[in-house]
C-alpha cells in the first residue's frame, strides 16, 4: 500500500527510510549534548543510534551491492568516501562507547583502554557530526525531491527557492559563528583532550548552534556536489 499525499505517492519503504533518517538526526543532536542530557541517557541514546544506523544500512543494502558497479564520477567518489568515513566514525563511536560504558554494557568483563577510548570517542563524535552534515548536503537534492512529492508541489517557485536559499545562508552563517566560538576544530584536531560544556547554556540554544553547524557543512557539501556534478 502506498501513502498518497497531494496527488503524489511515497512507497512504504521510502517512508520508513525517511523516518529512520529523521530519528537518527534527532538522536545525533541529543548525543552531542552529552553532559546536558546525562551519562546514562547518553549511553542508551547512543545504543539506539547504532541500531538505527545498522537498520539504515539494511534498508539501503543496494548501496553495498553496487559499490563495485558503474562508473565512478568525481561526485560519486566524494559521496562514497563520505559514506565510508561516516561508517568508520560510527564504528569508532560504538567501540569506544562499549569500552567506556558504565550503564548499558557494564556487564562486559572489560578493563583498561579508557584513555584511548576517550580520545577515539571525541574524534569520532566531532568528525562524525561534520561528516553527517556533509552526507546530508550531498543528498539534499534527493531529499527535497521527496519532500516536494509528499507535499504535492509540482511547479517550481522562484520566491520559494530564494526564501529557502536566504534561510540556508543565515543558518550557515550562524553555524560558522558557532563552529568558531565553540572552538570545535580543537576537538577535531586533538588540540585539547577535554570537551567544554557551558552548563548554564539553555538546551534549546545548544541545539540551535549545532543545527547551524550542520547547516554550514550541508551547504558546503551541497554546492561542492553541484560543482562536481557539472
Amino acid at each position: 500500500m502506498e501513502v498518497i499525499q497531494g496527488g503524489s505517492r511515497l512507497k512504504p519503504k521510502t517512508i520508513i527510510k525517511i523516518t529512520v533518517d529523521l530519528a537518527m538526526t534527532v538522536l545525533l543532536f541529543c548525543l552531542m549534548a552529552y553532559l546536558l542530557v546525562g551519562e546514562a541517557a547518553h549511553e542508551w541514546l547512543g545504543t539506539a543510534m547504532f541500531c538505527l544506523f545498522v537498520f539504515h544500512h539494511i534498508l539501503n543494502w543496494n548501496w553495498h551491492r553496487n559499490l563495485a558497479k558503474g562508473r565512478y564520477t568525481p561526485l560519486r567518489v566524494l559521496q562514497t568516501a563520505v559514506d565510508i568515513l561516516v561508517l568508520l566514525s560510527m564504528l569508532g563511536l560504538m567501540i569506544s562507547g562499549v569500552i567506556m560504558s558504565r550503564e548499558v554494557f557494564s556487564f562486559l568483563p572489560l578493563s583498561g583502554g579508557t584513555g584511548f577510548a576517550r580520545t577515539l570517542h571525541m574524534l569520532s563524535s566531532y568528525w562524525g557530526f561534520l561528516l553527517m552534515g556533509v552526507h546530508l548536503g550531498l543528498h539534499w537534492g534527493m531529499m527535497m525531491g521527496l519532500a516536494r512529492r509528499a507535499a504535492g508541489i509540482r511547479k517550481p517557485s522562484t520566491v520559494r527557492t530564494w526564501l529557502m536559499r536566504a534561510a540556508a545562508a543565515l543558518l550557515a552563517a550562524y553555524g560558522l559563528y558557532a563552529f568558531i566560538n565553540n572552538d570545535i576544530a580543537s576537538y577535531m584536531l586533538l588540540r585539547t583532550q577535554f570537551v567544554f560544556f557551558d552548563m548554564e547554556q539553555p538546551l534549546a540554544l545548544f541545539f540551535l548552534e549545532y543545527l547551524g553547524m550542520m547547516g554550514l557543512w550541508a551547504a558546503v557539501a551541497y554546492y561542492a556536489g553541484r560543482l562536481l556534478g557539472r
